[in-house]
């Protein structure tokens, strides 16, 4: 069965960091682009960060460019999405997404068929 499991989630003063992880269970991601989106009350949906696994390429919007990183451990088959200097406006669940292509699918969040459950990030002081 496949799936995609997020954690790392909670509750962090601005400023802060934080690193979530979203583990792949049921396939491997190294043929598997993966990204991050998120979710803030009465907004839509945006993508935040997405990775290639084949090799390693990667991009990040450019509202948490220099801010936000994505990674991946293919060891662990786990992508991590470490954001430091946190603000309030980053406030939103946060989802991982994935998908078989050996290539970055990007933001249509439509492209992609697997999701995990979501992990809350509160920023607030």
């Amino acid at each position: 069965q496949v799936r995609l499991v997020e954690s790392g989630g909670g509750l962090v003063q601005p400023g802060g960091s934080l690193t979530l992880s979203c583990a792949a269970s049921g396939f491997t991601i190294d043929l598997y682009s993966i990204a991050w989106f998120r979710q803030a009350p009465g907004k839509k949906r945006e993508g935040v960060s997405c990775i290639s696994n084949k090799d390693g390429s990667n991009f990040v919007a450019d509202s948490v460019k220099g801010r936000f990183t994505v990674s991946r451990d293919k060891a662990k088959n786990t992508v991590y999405l470490q954001m430091s200097n946190l603000k309030p406006e980053d406030t939103a669940v946060y989802y991982c997404a994935g998908d078989y292509a050996d290539y970055l699918i990007g933001f249509d969040s439509d492209r992609y068929d697997y999701w995990g459950q979501g992990t809350q990030v509160t920023v607030s002081s």
